[in-house]
Order: C-alpha cells, then structure tokens, then sequence
C-alpha cells in the first residue's frame, strides 16, 4: 500500500521544479557536441580546423641566449597578444629556470605580418624587493630577492588610440609562495609608441600591504601626460579590465566587481549586450550591465570540459562566436569550439596537437600548449579575417597560431595545387602549418626562382609538418612531387590519415638514401633518391582492401599494404622526423632535468614539395 504524499516531500518536489525551471531559462554557456578528445594522442583524435598555422615565436635556450631572448632564460609563459599600428604584440613572463623563481621579467615581440617577430625587448625589468619583509602564514623573509611578475592581461588601447602595456609585480616569499594573493607590490603600466619605444613605467595600482614610499617607479597620477593618464583612469573604470585583476588585487579591493578569486577571466559580448565571463575550469557566468555585477555564481559551463588551464572565448571575425582550451584534465591538445550565438557550443576542433619536448625542467613546468589568450575586445582587428591567439609551449617556448573563419574542418573539392602557379601569399591557406624556428615550414624559392612548399628541419627534438584536410575518400589517388635537397641526413614521412588523424599509408624518405614504405612493423624499401632530383609520385589507395600502388617518376613500383586499417581517408601529411608520443597521460607531471644538448642544433635537412593533387580514385 502506497502511502500518502507528506507536506514537506511536496514542498522539496516544487523546489525542484521552480530550480529547473530557472536553469533552463538561466543563460549559460554550453556544449552540446559529442566529439570529446583522447588524451592517449596528442592532438587528441579530433579533426582539425582547417588552415590553422601555429608558429613558434620565440624558443628558449640556456646554452646560447643570442638565438633567444638574449638572457638564456628557460621558463616563458602567459602570453598576451594585441594587434595596434597594423602591428602585433605579443608579451610575455619570462623568469630564469622555473615558475615563481626570480629573476624575472616581462618581455615583448612585435611582428607586422605574423610570421616573422622581432627579438625580444624588456617591457617590465627586474623589480628589486627590500629585505626583510614577511607575508602572514609563510615561514621566512625576503633577502637579496627580486618581484615575482604575474599577470592575466596584457595590454589596452585607450578610446584616443593609445597602446598600454600591462603588468603586475607580486612577491614570494620562496618557490611554492605565490606571488597573486594580494599581498604583492603593485600592479604597472607603461605606454608603448607607433616607433616602437616605451614610454616610462608607472604604477596603476597598489596592493594596500605594500609601502608605496618604497615604490621604484612613480604613480600614474604624476605623469604630466593628461592623455596617458586619461587612459589610465580608463582602464581603473572599466569593469571588465578590473575583473581580470582579482587574483593579484586586495581580497577587498572595491574595484574589482567579483571578489572571489576566479582565476584567469576572459569574457566577449553577445548581441544583445549581455557579457559572457569564462574562468579557468570552464566557470562560466552572465553580466547584463557590462560586468558590474553577475548572473549567478561562477559555475562550470555543461558539457565542457577543460581543467586548471586558461580558457578564451571571443567573437570570430566572421561575426561568430569561439571557444579555446585545452579540453582535457591535461593541457593538450589545444581545441577550438564554435558558436553561432555564444551560448551554444557544437564542436570541438583541433588547433595545436604537437608537443615539443620538454628541453629544461624547472618549478610547475607542464606538457603541453597552454595558457591560450587571444586579441581581446577593443586591442585590435587584423585585416586577414582570422583569429589570432598566443599561448606557451610546456611553459618553454611562445607560440601564436592564426584560426581561419569561418572555422570549418571538411572541403569539398580535392585539391590542385602547383605551388609556384598560385597566387602569392595564398599558396598555404587551406594548410595546417607547424612552423617552428629551427624546423620552418614555407613557400619559399629555389635556385631557379620556382616556389615551392619547403621543409625545412635543423631543430633536434622537433620537426616540421605540413598538412592537407581532402573530401573524405575510400578510392584516392593521389600525385605529389618532392625534391630532397639531401640523402644522408634527416627524413621525410608522408602519411595519409583518417579523420582522427591515424596513419594508414605511411612513405619515407629516409636517412639512408632510400625511399621506402612502412608495412605494419617492418619496412620495405621502394628505391634509392638522390640529391637534388625530383621524384613524382602516384598512388591508387583503395580503403577496402587496405592496399595501394605505388609509381615514381612514371615507373610502377608494386602495390603495398596499409600500414594500419582505416575506415576512410581524409589527410594528407608530410613531417621531417617520427610521430612524436612523449608525454603520455602516465608521465610525472614534473620534469626535474634538462635534456643532453638542448641548446644545440642539427645538420639542416630539406624538402621541397612542388605540388599535390587528389581526386576519387577507380
């Protein structure tokens, strides 16, 4: 016999339903795609965005600092980028060997095309600390130390034009003290000029512990130039900058709308005015007065996933809206999703999938493209059409990586591409490009003035990679034309791979002068090659049978097996060294040594490629 409904089980069953029915209503950012990554792979099993090119702007090196930042220091991180001047800007900490370990410093590039970027210079110097002071709850005091820079923006161009660089100068007390609890030193501006220059640093704001009397640098205040401190008084009334200073700002600071401390905040307004706020672990809330006060609490937004990482999230060029992170509890792979009205996320694409080794160990240093930051509302439209985002590898190396938009991971058409017939500057936008400083991947022209897409590879923990997103395809044939430049150094793998990126058809052109195919664990050579000639060659692949033929400069060379079962074809890809697997999701997340010859490179090998074309075989 079923007993009756008691008053209080009512109740709780109508809040229930009144609490549902405000979280339907509730605006809230969401997934409601199904790919989700694989941390076992890299770039995570997903499709890429098609003609993302990631390049590596700066690369630490100890052993010879004149080939990077000039100070041989090995930990860089926190990037922030800013287009301005038809100029962009990307800054970034740089401490000495690991995070939180002084010295340190903020360094800056600039770049007028994206590609190639200026050496770094020294925006915010080493701040000196005065000896002893304490923070409540930390053993000792400071001695002979110097400030700890952290900071979760970069940069702001005022409503008169002006470009402001940001920075914020924090205090540890040793290696696991953190210098963003609001018990630090004070947060600095400086300006910088269409020529290039820096105007003087001043402080923006104090941390209330801090004795400004000990100040090295004056407060904005005193500057006698009205429009920089216009544009400081800018930035100290816009909600949306404040909320990005909470973390280093006092706990009580009246500033700052949202006092919690929610870490690393980016948002972007959607068409109806409203902001959308995202923190680190996809905390997500609403502002409807444009970030004075919020919906609701900071709560994670349903369906994604990412974990203590920076998330970004903006509007695309093309008037849609992005979100990119990495979508795991790792920080790989590096994933965009779309939107088209900011709220409803559908898929997850990838954008960065290589990890670099880890060539210096040092304090809270992780695998991995992390820490993504993007052009933030107001700093900047580039002309190109594409999004443009800045992030460290294995907090090491800084990269930045251009996103088409409309973001799309299919074509439609195979491609036709003879590389020195296109139109220049175009050549490679339907590429993925991994472009690094020591293994480039580019047009460029040979002796004879004929371009070609070359590979070019000296760097010995890396490679470079070119890759090409087809029609989905079970019969494909396929005819490209490769000129090796060397025959006994460095190699070339050609693969053709599935929509997860796993290789069925792998070709090399190997160090031993011979080109060869891989069939399962062994290898079977097809011919020798030589310096300097060029080698066309044609493939007829049929996905059923796992097998293809192969033909080199007109000369039928046999048919061959996969080298792994796929169920269709959808990439092409050409890379100067083996598939890289390290880290796995079992490697110790710190690494305390450094890797033997980190510094040092490797006799340069090149490829040039002249052309490709598919289309739907027999």
């Amino acid at each position: 016999m079923n007993k009756p409904f008691s008053i209080s089980s009512v109740l709780v069953i109508c809040l229930l339903v009144f609490s549902l029915g405000d979280l339907k209503a509730q605006d809230t950012v969401h997934y409601t795609g199904k790919m989700i990554s694989n941390i076992d792979y890299h770039h995570g099993n997903l499709r890429p965005a098609v003609g993302v090119h990631a390049t590596q702007i700066l690369r630490a090196n100890r052993q010879h600092p004149e080939l990077a930042d000039g100070f041989g220091w090995t930990y860089n991180h926190a990037s922030m980028i800013a287009h301005w001047n038809d100029t962009f800007y990307v800054s970034y900490i740089s401490d000495s060997v690991g995070e939180h370990i002084p010295p340190n410093h903020t360094l800056l590039l600039s770049s007028k095309d994206g590609k190639e970027w200026s050496k770094p210079k020294v925006l915010f110097p080493i701040y000196k600390v005065p000896d002893g002071l304490t923070k409540p709850g930390v053993e000792g005091e400071t001695k002979d130390a110097d400030a700890i820079m952290h900071q979760r923006v970069g940069f702001y161009v005022s409503k008169q034009g002006r470009l402001l660089a940001l920075g914020y100068y924090g205090i540890a007390i040793d290696e696991k003290d953190h210098p963003n609890d609001g018990l630090g030193i004070g947060r600095v501006v400086r300006e910088i000029h269409k020529d290039g220059s820096f105007g003087p640093i001043h402080f923006i704001r104090y941390n209330s512990s801090w004795n400004k009397k000990l100040s090295e640098f004056p407060f904005y205040k005193s500057s006698k130039d009205k429009g920089f401190v216009k544009a400081c008084d800018e930035i100290l009334s816009d909600p949306l900058m404040m909320m990005q200073w909470v973390e280093e700002a006092d706990r009580d600071d009246p500033l700052i709308p949202l006092k919690k401390q929610y870490k690393a905040f980016s948002y972007y307004h959607l068409d109806n005015g409203n902001v959308v706020g995202l923190w680190k672990h996809a905390l997500t809330s609403i502002s409807k007065d444009g970030g004075k006060n919020w919906e609701y609490t900071p709560t994670r937004a349903p369906g994604f996933i990412n974990g203590n990482a920076k998330i970004w999230g903006q509007r695309t060029p093309d008037g849609r809206f992005a979100t990119i992170y990495n979508p795991s509890e790792y920080r790989w792979p590096l994933a965009i999703s779309n939107s088209d009205d900011g709220l409803n996320y559908t898929d997850l694409l990838l954008v960065h999938g290589e990890i670099t080794p880890m060539r210096y160990g040092g304090n809270y240093k992780s695998y991995g493209p992390q820490y993504v930051r993007g052009i933030l509302e107001g700093n900047g439209d580039p002309s190109d059409g594409r999004i443009w985002v800045t992030y460290s590898m294995n907090k090491e190396d800084i990269w930045v990586a251009s996103i088409p938009a409309p973001v799309v991971d299919k074509v439609d058409t195979h491609p036709n591409e003879v590389f020195d017939q296109m139109e220049a500057g175009k050549e490679l936008d339907q590429w993925n490009v991994y472009n690094l400083l020591w293994a480039s991947s580019r047009i460029e022209e040979d002796g004879q003035g004929e371009k070609w897409l070359t590979l070019r590879d000296k760097d010995p923990f890396d490679y470079a990679r070119v890759e090409r997103v087809i029609p989905e395809s079970k019969k494909l044939k396929a005819v490209f034309e490769i000129k090796p430049e060397q025959n006994d150094n460095g190699l070339l793998q050609i693969e053709f791979q599935d929509e997860r990126g796993l290789p069925a058809i792998r070709l090399i052109f190997d160090e031993d002068g011979n080109f060869k195919s891989k069939s399962g664990a062994r290898f079977r050579n097809i011919q020798s090659y030589e310096v300097g000639k060029a080698y066309k060659i044609e493939l007829e692949i049929d996905v059923d049978s796992r097998s293809y033929t192969v033909a080199v400069n007109g000369v039928d060379k046999g048919m061959r097996l996969f080298h792994a079962p796929v169920g269709s074809l959808e990439r092409v890809m050409f890379r100067t060294g083996d598939q890289k697997h390290f880290p796995t999701p079992d490697t110790p997340a710190d690494q305390d040594y450094d890797l033997e010859n980190a510094g040092e490179m490797v006799k340069e090998a090149v490829f040039r490629i002249k052309s490709i074309q598919t289309s739907q075989g027999n």
